[in-house]
């Protein structure tokens, strides 16, 4: 019998469930500051995204205009993706298929992504921000409306 993927495709990759990082979540749900957490964790999608979500709101408030903040938040949201898709990969997917939002560890990445396509959007990069929108598509198409990006 074929099982079903979490997006009901019969055929295709089994969706990728990526393993907690116990220590990054509890030190970023105990609001030390994400700057430490990241430099703890290095590995941790999730710290990254935490940097990359707050310079964005930083530099958001600044009215449309490209500052320091727009530019920082897309290197640690570049950091975040590219450390995701280092652990996607050692856990088995191979550059598409369900990475579902539903499972709490896959968000690091996911917002990481989403937080990519923000900061790429900010600076005009519109080849970039479309290529982000497609991969939140194809990893769990709830998760850009998750991340605000619908």
């Amino acid at each position: 019998m074929i099982g079903m993927t979490s997006f009901g495709d019969l055929l295709g990759p089994q969706p990728v469930l990526l393993p907690e990082n116990i220590d990054a979540e509890d030190a970023l749900l105990q609001k030390q500051d994400p700057v430490q957490v990241a430099a703890a964790h290095p590995s941790a999608s999730i710290a990254w995204a935490h940097l990359a979500e707050a310079a964005l709101e930083r530099g958001e408030a600044a009215e449309g205009q490209i500052n320091h903040d727009i530019i920082a938040a897309y290197a640690f949201a570049r950091t975040g993706y590219h450390r995701g898709l280092d652990l996607l990969r050692r856990n088995g997917w191979k550059g598409f298929g369900p990475v579902p939002w539903s499972h709490e560890p896959n968000r690091g990445f996911l917002r990481s992504v989403g937080a990519l396509a923000r900061a790429a959007r900010a600076i005009g990069e519109t080849e970039e921000y479309a290529r982000c929108l497609d991969l939140l598509e194809d990893c769990d198409p709830r998760a850009a409306a998750e991340l605000g990006l619908d």
